[in-house]
């Protein structure tokens, strides 16, 4: 990734598309549910397909539209699945995805850093204040416990780990 990001970032929100495995979906189709639903343009930053394949939504160098009160400084990132069948929260992100996910968050935190001279916080949609869903129908906090940095700079390694609320 070699974008300069304009824009302040502080966090990267994790969130699931909450639809079934059954559905691969990808940008075009979430583009257009929140074209629907008034919006401009798809409200993400990347989606994350079943396959691991990602697609880009907005700029990074403009806001999202994907947790209220937290869009001007954060990037948002979808990963398609987090409901069964029924439509019930659930953990059912291939293998790709979560690889994909964590090179993606990498390559961001390392970006960031190169240009901001910070690392950044990541979370789960949920995690934020005041949210009441289950989005992205996993414990990000415990998914990067079990993640190793990748190439950062080793002195910004131990934050790789660690998970800050806003409040």
């Amino acid at each position: 990734m070699s974008e300069t990001i304009i824009r302040l970032i502080t966090t990267i929100i994790i969130h699931c598309s909450a639809t079934p495995p059954s559905m691969d979906i990808g940008a075009a189709d979430i583009d257009r549910w929140h074209r629907l639903d008034g919006y401009f343009k798809i409200g993400y930053h990347y989606v994350i397909r079943r396959d691991g394949t990602v697609e880009t939504g907005r700029p990074l160098n403009r806001a999202g539209a994907h947790a209220r009160g937290h869009n001007h400084d954060s990037i948002g990132i979808v990963l398609v699945g987090g409901v069964d069948e029924e439509f019930i929260a659930e953990k059912n992100f291939t293998e790709e995805q979560l690889n994909v996910l964590h090179d993606l968050i990498t390559d961001l935190q390392l970006t960031i850093y190169r240009q901001q001279t910070r690392m950044v916080d990541i979370i789960g949609h949920r995690d934020l204040p005041g949210v009441a869903k289950d989005c992205p129908s996993m414990d990000i906090e415990a998914w990067l416990e079990k993640q190793d940095g990748g190439d950062l700079p080793p002195e910004k390694l131990h934050q790789w780990k660690t998970i800050r609320f806003k409040k």
